[in-house]
């Protein structure tokens, strides 16, 4: 009877922490395209190019409070901005910030994949510049009859460039950081 009620107590602790979660609200949890300015007190590279990384580095911190990874560009690899406090948000697409526990929540929907690569099926690729190079691959893909899915890379992941990659064949998506994706036929 004691391991029932030990089990019980369990389950309802680990219903009250989802609870919180799901009820955290959105300003807490990390973002794509925002900085969170000033606080800083450590710049780490961050080589695999993952956000996810720069949040679990917050984590293992007891003085980190809020984050900030910003993406490679063609010069810079990417790196992560650990925060002794929690600047307020301000939008940028050079970064994404989040507090400390909120892990990293990529943005859902529009036909677009983040962080997701569609590698193989390419019969045309070209450089892609500008802020809105994924909106601008997807447009291509969308306006090309022959092309049924595309993959948008930004500076620094495979190249100094950003690059959209057109292709014939959809093929299974896989998780990898710096890549947004989309099935368009």
């Amino acid at each position: 009877m004691g391991n029932a009620a030990g089990l019980w107590r369990w389950f309802a602790a680990l219903i009250v922490a989802a609870v919180i979660v799901l009820q955290m609200p959105a300003a807490a949890r990390a973002q794509v395209n925002f900085d969170r300015i000033g606080g800083d007190y450590l710049r780490k590279p961050i080589r695999s190019g993952d956000p996810a990384e720069c949040a679990l580095v917050c984590e293992r911190d007891k003085r980190c409070r809020s984050w900030t990874f910003s993406y490679p560009t063609g010069r810079e690899g990417a790196y992560c901005w650990l925060k002794n406090t929690v600047p307020a948000r301000s939008r940028s697409d050079c970064c994404i910030s989040g507090v400390r526990g909120a892990g990293v929540l990529e943005p859902r929907g529009h036909g677009m994949e983040f962080s997701i690569d569609r590698a193989g099926g390419d019969y045309r690729s070209f450089e892609a510049r500008g802020h809105d190079g994924d909106d601008h691959c997807k447009a291509a893909c969308e306006a090309d009859g022959k092309c049924r899915a595309w993959t948008y890379t930004r500076p620094g992941y495979i190249g100094r460039e950003a690059r959209c990659f057109l292709k014939k064949e959809v093929k299974p998506p896989r998780r990898r950081p710096g890549f947004i994706s989309g099935v368009v036929r």
